[in-house]
């Protein structure tokens, strides 16, 4: 084989080789034991797929996030019966301990939409992982219409209020919402 011909290959590897090492980077740093990041990862694809086998609720309009048994659903709904069903699909779920909502009902917002919403995400997290004192891995963002959530258990205060301080000062932002929590992990 010529060089070129294993260029593909070889690019191919690498991506396999670095998500594999990112995987494993970001359960190394997580507050979780490999254990309750595992069941976590359980109850938010169990959610998910029975979102995905109900007719009445949007997998692409809401979405879980779950942190030692506790699931935040943070999303848009487009009725009241939808929100309702999501929220008792989730409670449903074996291992769920609580849940905690940030629904909107979806609305047509001129200055706010999925461009104005990706914008904000990515200068969130970009301002996210510039600062040095706070572990990003454990951070997890969402931006509904133009709103910040932030999701995850991190080591201390500090890096909740710097986490918020940098999410409300990117541009666009019309509030934050912090569901992050210090992590009792020692």
């Amino acid at each position: 084989m010529t060089p070129r011909a294993l260029l593909p290959l070889l690019i191919l590897i690498a991506t396999i080789f670095s998500a594999g090492c990112s995987t494993a980077y970001k359960a190394a740093l997580d507050e979780r034991s490999l254990s309750q990041q595992t069941s976590d990862a359980k109850i938010s694809a169990a959610i998910m797929k029975a979102y995905l086998d109900d007719d009445d609720v949007s997998v692409m309009g809401i979405e879980p996030y779950t942190f030692i048994g506790h699931v935040y659903l943070v999303g848009e709904y487009e009725n009241y019966a939808q929100r309702s069903k999501a929220i008792a699909i989730a409670k449903n779920v074996e291992g769920v301990t609580g849940t905690t909502t940030y629904l909107l009902p979806k609305k047509e917002d001129p200055t706010c939409d999925t461009t104005e919403n990706l914008s904000i995400l990515a200068a969130v997290k970009s301002a996210l992982i510039g600062d040095g004192d706070i572990w990003s891995t454990n951070i997890e963002v969402k931006v509904v219409q133009c709103q910040v959530v932030l999701l995850g258990l991190v080591k201390t205060q500090a890096e909740i209020n710097k986490s918020i301080a940098h999410a409300k000062a990117v541009e666009g932002v019309r509030k934050v919402k912090s569901y992050l929590r210090v992590s009792n992990k020692q």
